[in-house]
């Protein structure tokens, strides 16, 4: 039995989750997620860390593993660190399995993660350094429009003549919200063309990754964005693509579900080799 923690350091929010393993199962014992808001993200880690374990009931001393990805390089507890495409790949495997993409729409980037059955990547294909289709760029245009982030996805559902804006360029974005705005267009249409903009990126992702067919599951902090699923589910629709978009309510946790499996696999194999040599 391997006791892991997985610690995933957005950009956004600090996401920790705890897991027992035990052969073939995997049992999530617990979890926490922080958002940033100018705090110290490490220190956001540690708390994470002594949070989960409080939960679970367990002490320091009976985790086997401490895995960090996306940023956490720099966690001075952590045992080791997986580069976050595998992460998200291998928890996305394990909250919906049979899936073969992973959509990671964070607050800095987007990604499409071509995966087998495993978790495997295969290929992959990232948004380039513009910002439209970040979760960033639609917080700030929320704030704008004076819309709370929960608000987003229900008023964007609710629209029925969205107005289409720039898809290329996060500064030419937010000047074509500017001048929506300014010509009463109103708020559900905007953000409902800000979702379809952003979707049409993501589809495009998929179809250069070589995702052609199957189930595509979104994670990071936008897949429990209910609009932006709907305009990408829309999209697919457009752009003939043959794959399913889907979101998961623990979808923000992928990564470090992620970090704690790529953690307990590699505590078992160093426990292997430990064996051998002593044998």
């Amino acid at each position: 039995m391997i006791c892991t923690i997985g610690v995933d350091i957005g950009s956004g929010a600090v996401k920790t989750a705890l897991f027992r393993t035990n052969g073939s199962r995997q049992e999530w014992l617990a979890r926490r997620c922080e958002r940033i808001r100018r705090r110290d993200p490490l220190q956001l880690a540690k708390e994470g860390h002594d949070g989960v374990l409080a939960d679970a009931g367990l002490e320091a001393d009976d985790i086997d593993y401490i895995a960090t990805t996306g940023e956490g390089e720099n966690v001075r507890f952590a045992t080791g660190h997986f580069y976050s495409m595998t992460t998200h790949a291998r928890g996305g495997v394990f909250l919906h399995p049979g899936i073969s993409a992973v959509v990671d729409i964070g607050a800095l980037n987007g990604r499409a993660i071509y995966v087998d059955e495993r978790g495997k990547v295969l290929s992959y294909k990232m948004t380039s350094q513009c910002a439209s289709g970040s979760g960033q760029f639609l917080e700030n245009i929320a704030r704008y429009l004076g819309v709370a982030i929960e608000e987003i996805g229900p008023l964007s559902m609710s629209s029925r003549t969205p107005e289409k804006c720039s898809s290329i360029c996060a500064v030419l974005a937010e000047t074509d919200v500017i001048n929506m705005v300014s010509r009463g267009i109103a708020t559900n249409d905007i953000l409902k063309g800000i979702h379809l903009s952003m979707a049409s990126r993501i589809v495009k992702l998929l179809k250069v990754t070589g995702i052609k067919t199957g189930t595509a599951l979104l994670t990071g902090g936008l897949a429990l964005d209910v609009g932006l699923l709907a305009a990408i589910q829309e999209e697919m629709v457009n752009e003939k693509v043959n794959v399913t978009a889907i979101s998961h309510p623990d979808s923000i946790y992928a990564g470090a579900i992620g970090a704690a499996l790529w953690g307990a696999f590699r505590h078992g194999k160093l426990r292997e080799l430990e064996a051998r040599a002593a044998a």
